[in-house]
């Protein structure tokens, strides 16, 4: 069964469809790119995918076991939040509240997750830094460090590059690859680079108020829509 499934979803707000005939399922293993101008409902259905919003129609569902709170998520980052007052451990370590349940404290396989993502992010000698004292690069290694300590099945990362430069974009979307090929963990994300996603990605998604394509990338490539929007949209 599919990790998420979305059956004719459509979403709005006060009455006002902003996204519709939204038809897709990721299953294990997969590296969806989300793509699409401006506006054109990519948050809404980021909103969707973590249950913050109900369709208006349609359903969105999980299967194999996964449950909302244990998607990983990488939001867009405010500027309040990029001068948030903790060290990199503790903003890593928050990423298993969820797991916490009823406990009021963190155990010791909450500890040692939160050691082994910072290991993989290459920050464990970072962990002790204030996470308002680093690079944006090095913010958005322990932001998906947190994101990973959440999940084993699925990450979801809104545009996980926005704002860095060429070298620390590149290397991050090698870091999303190895999380994705390496370690089994199913990625969706958002993307406004549709030469990286057409890269790296196993599938697209292209919405424009409603869903204009799915399908693989190779099929991508060769559509109307991928030729076009690979043509160099102005807000892509």
């Amino acid at each position: 069964m599919a990790l998420i499934k979305c059956n004719n979803a459509c979403f709005g707000y006060d009455g006002t469809p902003v996204l519709t005939d939204v038809n897709f399922a990721v299953n294990k293993g997969d590296y969806l790119c989300i793509v699409g101008e401006n506006g054109s409902g990519k948050s809404t259905l980021i909103k969707g995918l973590l249950k913050l919003k109900t369709p208006v129609s349609g359903t969105v569902e999980t299967g194999d076991g996964l449950l909302s709170t244990e998607i990983g998520y990488l939001p867009q980052q405010s500027e309040a939040q990029k001068n948030f007052p903790a060290s990199v451990y503790e903003v890593v370590l928050s990423g298993r509240l969820n797991s916490c349940h009823r406990r009021p404290f963190f155990s010791a396989e909450d500890k040692k997750a939160a050691n082994e993502k910072l290991e993989l992010m290459g920050m464990s000698d970072m962990k002790k830094r204030c996470y308002h004292e680093l690079s944006g690069g090095q913010q958005q290694r322990v932001l998906l460090a947190r994101a990973l300590c959440a999940t084993k099945k699925l990450l979801l990362l809104d545009e996980p590059v926005a704002g860095l430069d060429p070298i620390v974009t590149n290397d991050m979307y090698k870091l999303i690859e190895k999380i994705n090929k390496e370690h089994g963990i199913t990625i969706i994300m958002v993307s406004h680079d549709i030469a990286a996603a057409v890269k790296y990605s196993t599938h697209i998604l292209q919405l424009g108020h409603k869903q204009l394509f799915f399908g693989s990338t190779s099929e991508y490539t060769k559509s109307n829509w991928g030729k076009t929007f690979l043509g160099g949209e102005e807000n892509v």
